[in-house]
């Protein structure tokens, strides 16, 4: 392999949550749809402290000596430029613009004496109860700081002229973080910390208040799950949740302004020598700014109902449907509603015998499982492989594997050594005494909530040689194996699957551009990806780029692939597109000397979507679906109003100047007058 140079991946991945800032700063953007991109920035960095800033710190521990490049610097100078842009944000473009429209959101300001009596009753009636006032003894540091959790830490001076501290619980789990007052002609919106601050003489009386500070520590997510057989694998998966919190710290907020030997003391007695200790802004956790109280219509995106991805003839089953023709679905564009019915016709169709299905992050209120149970109470066989190690979603996946084995579905779990990522299903069906099938493969979750808000691609098909090798992959699953084996026996060739052939196939494609260019053939290649790191699959474009392969990638996130380079990538060229809706799906588009090949799925180009998962793509055959999804990728490869180009530098380049094409609102005009067409 070519000596190639890759980005990092966590400071690329930092580029991408910068560019989420960008939306925030846009004056194009709603004014309300800006905070929500704050929102979104903040739940992303709390994320990242938690998930990948002890990876990085402890790579820096174990280089020799210090190194104020290494990547755990790096990002902490990145982090710290988003958060000064950030305040900066909100005090010169948000505040002032709420002000323009009557509401005064109190964001460092003093609760003023108009609103205090509302404030008092307020505190009074809602507040006072759910707070705790935790005295904290220097000689006795048993106080521990949950996960993510606000509090204040309150230095007092009481008669006897002692210095204290103690740490107030700010109750957002049973409060609203954000309350909205009107008063006259003003709405004024106050944070539920700056309310109990306000009120600190009733909960010490007779002490005076040296200083109180807003503190949030974050811990480490990282969970171990040994293999277990199944009757134990739910119970070690509590286990660790429940450590999950209590975990090592990694990083202490605290506003800034504090004197130093407060803030050494209440870093002393929390036991946080250990975690970066970081002087943020005032207000910590303000992914709650998601839940922003003010609403105004005007302020926001105009709604977009989704358009119909089907319409069926009278008396017409769903499965008649897709007996006659593929169905590809794009949410949130188009109605998820056939997804729902796929399963809901599955468990009332007196023909359907068996449902096989892979969850991975379901929705807290799932219709999709309701239907798998109801099929397993009507005599079907269904097996549903539940990925219970899916990051943050562990505790929802318990609660459904405990109502699925209750239902009589038969569950199987994937072990320590991989997940199983892929978004696939499978019915079998008896129609006339022969056996048929009809499966749903997507590039996302099954999941009615996120497919509100992330863009994803779901196939609807009959096609047979495709999902018999989707029941071969369901048998795998069955086996519980630690990885396949050479000896598998498992051919695929239609499906790509990880673990199996999807990396090589990939290869296989690239290769063939590689060839076609050198034969003066035209050559290219336009994929779609959350996420690009995996380096063989990366140096592979660099070479067909050295080749003369035309390379066009639309990377959302992480992107290790460093593009423009000169002997490297002269012929890569790399997008980011951020608008209303999350760009999920994933899209692989080969030229293959005009015969082209397109593939969609569940795999990112990482190394653990590559070597410690499995995955499926599939490709589209239909030829009608294909020119569809063909325009679609290329409306998107020509915004020029919400695509950056990402550049050697690592920069966020804007395409155009914020106008022109926006892909995701001519998508959805575009998918609004195919539905209308087909109504006539």
């Amino acid at each position: 392999m070519p000596e190639y140079s890759f980005f990092s991946r966590d400071l690329s991945w930092l580029t991408f949550n910068g560019r989420v800032l960008q939306e925030a700063h846009r004056s194009q953007v709603p004014l309300l749809e800006r905070i929500r991109f704050l929102s979104i920035f903040s739940s992303n960095l709390d994320e990242f402290y938690r998930v990948r800033m002890p990876v990085l710190r402890a790579l820096r521990n174990d280089e020799a000596g210090y190194d104020e490049n290494s990547s755990y610097d790096q990002a902490r100078q990145l982090i710290n430029a988003q958060q000064s842009l950030y305040g900066k944000i909100i005090i010169e473009d948000i505040l002032p613009q709420l002000l323009d429209v009557h509401v005064d959101w109190l964001y460092n300001k003093a609760i003023p004496n108009t609103i205090a009596p509302d404030i008092d009753a307020l505190f009074e009636s809602k507040i006072k109860a759910l707070i705790q006032v935790i005295p904290i003894d220097l000689g006795n540091k048993d106080f521990f700081a949950e996960n993510n959790k606000l509090y204040q830490g309150v230095f007092t001076r009481d008669q006897a002229g002692n210095e204290n501290l103690y740490f107030i619980n700010v109750p957002v789990s049973e409060l609203s973080r954000l309350f909205e007052i009107r008063f006259g002609n003003l709405t004024y919106i106050v944070f539920l910390e700056d309310i109990i601050r306000h009120k600190l003489d009733v909960l010490f009386p007779a002490q005076e208040i040296l200083g109180a500070y807003n503190i949030k520590v974050t811990r480490d997510a990282e969970m171990r799950v040994e293999d277990e057989v199944d009757a134990n694998i739910i119970a070690a998966l509590e286990r660790e949740l429940a450590k999950r919190d209590l975990g090592p710290a990694t990083r202490f907020l605290c506003q800034p302004g504090v004197p130093l030997r407060h803030l050494y003391k209440m870093v002393y007695v929390l036991n946080l020598q250990q975690a970066s200790i970081v002087l943020g802004g005032n207000y910590h956790n303000l992914k709650d700014l998601g839940q922003f109280p003010f609403r105004d219509a005007a302020l926001e995106y105009p709604k977009w109902p989704p358009a119909d991805a089907i319409t069926l003839e009278p008396q017409q089953s769903l499965f008649e449907r897709i007996r006659a023709a593929d169905i590809l679905i794009y949410v949130p564009y188009e109605r998820f509603e056939p997804v729902l019915d796929f399963f809901r016709s599955a468990a009332i169709d007196p023909q359907v015998t068996e449902v096989y299905c892979t969850l991975y992050r379901v929705a807290d209120n799932s219709s999709i499982v309701r239907s798998l149970i109801q099929a397993a109470e009507n005599g079907k066989k269904v097996v549903v492989m539940l990925e219970l190690k899916a990051r943050f979603d562990e505790a929802n996946n318990i609660k459904w594997a405990n109502e699925l084995k209750s239902g009589g579905v038969k569950i199987i779990y994937s072990n320590s050594s991989f997940k199983v990522h892929a978004k696939v299903a499978l019915v079998k069906r008896i129609q006339d005494n022969k056996l048929e099938y009809f499966g749903l493969l997507s590039t996302g979750n099954m999941n009615e909530s996120t497919a509100r808000f992330y863009t994803d691609h779901m196939l609807l098909t009959a096609y047979e040689p495709m999902l018999k090798e989707l029941e071969t992959l369901f048998g795998f699953l069955g086996k519980k194996k630690k990885m396949p084996s050479i000896n598998e026996g498992i051919d695929f060739k239609h499906l790509l699957v990880a673990q199996f052939n999807l990396q090589s196939t990939f290869l296989e494609l690239i290769d063939r551009e590689i060839e076609h260019a050198r034969q003066g053939l035209p050559a290219s290649i336009l994929i779609k990806l959350n996420n690009l790191e995996e380096k063989v699959l990366i140096s592979k474009l660099y070479d067909a780029s050295n080749a003369g392969v035309q390379i066009h990638l639309i990377v959302r996130s992480i992107c290790c692939l460093i593009p423009g380079v000169p002997g490297q990538s002269e012929n890569i060229v790399v997008k980011r597109i951020v608008d209303r809706f999350l760009e999920h799906g994933r899209v692989f588009l080969f030229h293959n000397n005009g015969e082209e090949k397109l593939y969609m799925g569940s795999a990112d180009w990482m190394n653990r979507n590559i070597y410690s998962r499995i995955e499926v793509c599939f490709p589209i055959y239909d030829q009608e679906l294909k020119n569809n999804l063909k325009q679609i990728l290329l409306l998107q490869w020509q915004d020029t109003a919400q695509a950056v180009y990402f550049t050697s530098e690592m920069e966020n380049v804007p395409v155009g100047n914020g106008e022109g094409l926006r892909s995701q609102e001519e998508i959805y005009k575009r998918l609004q007058r195919q539905t209308q067409a087909d109504k006539i």
